[in-house]
């Protein structure tokens, strides 16, 4: 209780002392918006005269490589009437080239030339809505949160963009539906900002200049958009989204087949102008990419990104309570995913769900999430019902206070089994984004009463254009679960530290070199608060204006061991002992080269002391692309482990592959192949996407494992299909 008190103190008053010293002297553009009830010809051009009502927003400054005005000129404009923002962009190029890797949609592929609106709609800068387009008209939307550190591609609305290339320059003309936007009745202005990336010259610029050594979509640094007339009221928007699907499944382990087809569907009711409603029956995740296969060299669980489509939409608002590395309090992938009783991860059907979220204020957010989850009596699961309530407080200019309420119930009737966690999360974010922070306190309830059940932290970090400090402390209870969270360790007191000197010189090549040092522990407090880890980290970061980058590190560990451990798994023949400790010495070498270019690639080498032995393991990743329709990339991940002869040693190998061929703007053929030596499996999955209309979509998917012991051996193939339909009522 003394370290609780002692934490929240500090917290405290460095907040107000951060609060009551923070100065901002960044500068806030202005732009216009004309409003017009005439009829707009979408074709790429501005030749309509109210294009011209107002002055176009220009002069954009870069954010990389240097800190000045863009070499090459952009020039935007904005009009609106009741139903629509029109936005559009002029970018000019000398050289008449431009990046364009993909055809795809919300495509991630590097090197793209583009353009990229984005409007803070409740100007309280840690939420704002992005629209990116490119000079042939690829579509990229999605929705910024947590001030410009998370940004959530899976979102998708209708809207439209044509393009128009000229010598010297390419336009942009963006159509966008104001009811798929949420923003205040009666909005007279915005905050907005606009992103420029321009492959030849190299640069990233923006309208409303953001500091060299901040994210360029940082929600602190955005101008205003006024508007002539303000905005009225957008009406009720309801989307019914059905599907139809089907599955041929052979395991030829246990020489079953299964063949079924179900339907399902989605549905989106808008409610006024801040709140979203999302429902799912029977949701079916087929299309999904699968997991990508890992080699885990660590004592604890490694948490997978989530990828289905109806847990990442808003996630920001359930999935940022506690810390993302040792104690995420809601871990979506929790839902919908189970373990048999051999420890095995299994689907664990959901039947339905809801979601509601956005803005009930102008401060103040809320979401609620309630999935149910069907009884799996051959592998002893219970049918479940999970619950997710969320309330957030804008507090200043950008910090906010949240509260948590999780709840997994078990529907059996005459069964106690329960699991609730309680939480408050304070989230601090200066104006000028220098100071960033948090404190956090959660509690969990069981029917097991257990001892300190509760999980808290602090961080807080300062950020400058020539220094970063970053500073951590957490305490998980011995006693604190969450069945919907993400806990790595439990019973643990940690402190983290981390500084990094930043040294910008003006050279043709080297853009700037970094100093970071670090230092970790970890104890028990549970247990004479034995040190269970210790880290401490000196390296060096060299950047340059290419966008290559080389990383070398010295790093020393400290590990003391609880529970006997297999670092080499199926390869050891002996795990280390429990109550034995290790201190171990390594140094780590990076280099990536420009990830823009059509051949890319990137080198890790590790090497030194491992444990009681040595380790040398090297990561690459080889990309390459013939634009815009095809992209691929080749990982090989080997690591050789020499330890001890009565432990064993092994070379630990993973290698993966992508293929991908984006033949037009709706027709995509995905290809993923994985071997594993660890897992002795290789996997192959295919998945053919054709947009038959606007989000609308055709999936057919292949997948294919095969056990690979002296040669491969089939262990379970699937050809599937998903057809849906998105349908605005």
């Amino acid at each position: 209780m003394v370290l609780k008190n002692n934490i929240f103190c500090l917290f405290i008053f460095l907040l107000n002392f951060f609060l009551n010293t923070l100065v901002n002297a960044q500068e806030f553009k202005n732009l216009y918006s004309a409003y017009t009830d005439q009829l707009i010809d979408l074709d790429g051009k501005d030749d309509e005269e109210f294009w011209n009502k107002n002055p176009a927003g220009e002069e954009f400054w870069q954010n990389f490589p240097s800190d000045s005005l863009a070499s090459q000129k952009t020039e935007v404009k904005i009009v609106h009437n009741d139903n629509y923002i029109y936005a559009f962009i002029k970018a000019f190029n000398s050289s008449n080239k431009y990046g364009i890797p993909s055809l795809e949609r919300d495509s991630s592929v590097p090197g793209n030339d583009a353009v990229v609106l984005l409007f803070d709609t409740y100007k309280d800068g840690n939420n704002a809505f992005f629209f990116e387009s490119n000079p042939v008209g690829l579509k990229k939307d999605a929705l910024i949160s947590e001030g410009g550190d998370d940004i959530n591609m899976t979102w998708d609305i209708k809207w439209e963009v044509e393009t128009f290339i000229g010598n010297g320059f390419y336009q942009c003309e963006f159509k966008i539906p104001l009811n798929s936007l949420k923003f205040p009745d009666g909005s007279k202005d915005w905050r907005f900002q606009v992103f420029r990336a321009d492959i030849f010259t190299g640069e990233f610029s923006l309208w409303n200049k953001v500091p060299i050594n901040q994210k360029p979509f940082d929600l602190g640094f955005f101008g205003n958009l006024i508007f002539d007339n303000p905005l009225g009221k957008s009406k009720t928007q309801i989307t019914v989204i059905p599907y139809s699907s089907g599955i041929n499944s052979n395991d030829f382990s246990s020489n079953i087949k299964y063949n079924n087809i179900s339907f399902g569907g989605d549905a989106k009711v808008t409610i006024g102008n801040g709140m979203n409603l999302d429902l799912t029956f029977n949701p079916d995740f087929s299309q999904v990419e699968v997991d990508d296969q890992i080699i885990n060299l660590s004592r604890f669980e490694i948490n997978l990104p989530e990828k289905r489509q109806f847990f990442i939409q808003n996630s920001d608002l359930f999935s940022s309570f506690g810390d993302s590395r040792d104690s995420r309090t809601f871990f979506s992938r929790r839902i919908g995913v189970a373990r048999d009783e051999n420890g095995n991860t299994i689907e664990n059907k959901i039947t339905a769900g809801l979601r509601l979220s956005g803005k009930i204020s102008k401060n103040t957010r809320l979401g609620v999430l309630n999935m149910y989850t069907n009884e799996d009596p051959k592998n002893n699961i219970k049918a479940n019902t999970n619950s997710v309530i969320a309330l957030q407080q804008k507090l200043f200019s950008r910090s906010n206070l949240s509260l948590l309420f999780i709840n997994r119930q078990n529907t059996a009737k005459n069964e106690l089994d329960y699991n609730r966690v309680i939480g408050v999360d304070y989230n601090l974010l200066s104006k000028d984004a220098v100071w960033d922070g948090k404190f956090y306190f959660h509690n969990s309830f069981s029917d097991l009463n257990k001892t300190n059940p509760f999980s808290t932290g602090f961080t807080l970090s300062y950020n400058t254009r020539n220094n970063s400090i970053y500073s951590k402390v957490i305490r998980v209870g011995e006693g604190f679960e969450s069945d919907l969270g993400f806990i790595r360790r439990k019973g643990i007191f940690k402190n983290y530290f981390r500084y990094q000197r930043r040294f910008w010189l003006k050279n043709k090549k080297i853009r700037s070199v970094n100093l970071i040092s670090s230092l970790s522990y970890i104890d028990k407090p549970e247990n004479n608060s034995l040190v269970t880890d210790r880290n401490y980290r000196v390296g060096f970061e060299f950047d340059f204006n290419s966008m290559s980058r080389i990383e070398v590190s010295l790093r020393n560990d400290f590990t003391q061991l609880e529970d006997s451990f297999n670092p080499l798994r199926s390869f050891g023949t002996n795990p280390l002992p429990a109550n034995s400790d290790y201190n171990y010495t390594y140094l780590e070498l990076e280099y990536r080269n420009d990830q823009r270019k059509k051949i890319s690639y990137r080198l890790e080498l590790n090497n030194g002391d491992f444990y009681n032995g040595k380790r040398t393991s090297l990561r690459t990743q080889f990309n390459y692309r013939f634009e815009p329709i095809f992209q691929s990339s080749f990982n090989l991940s080997i690591n050789k482990i020499s330890l001890p002869r009565f432990y064993g040693d092994g070379r630990l190998i993973l290698a993966t592959s992508k293929f991908n061929l984006t033949l037009n703007k709706s027709l995509f053929w995905m290809n993923y192949l994985q071997y594993s030596n660890v897992s002795r499996n290789f996997g192959i999955n295919s998945r053919l996407q054709w947009r038959f209309a606007p989000l609308s979509d055709l999936y057919i998917v292949f997948n294919n494992n095969y056990l690979y012991e002296e040669s491969l051996i089939p262990n379970l193939r699937t050809i599937s299909f998903k057809l849906s339909y998105w349908l605005d009522l």
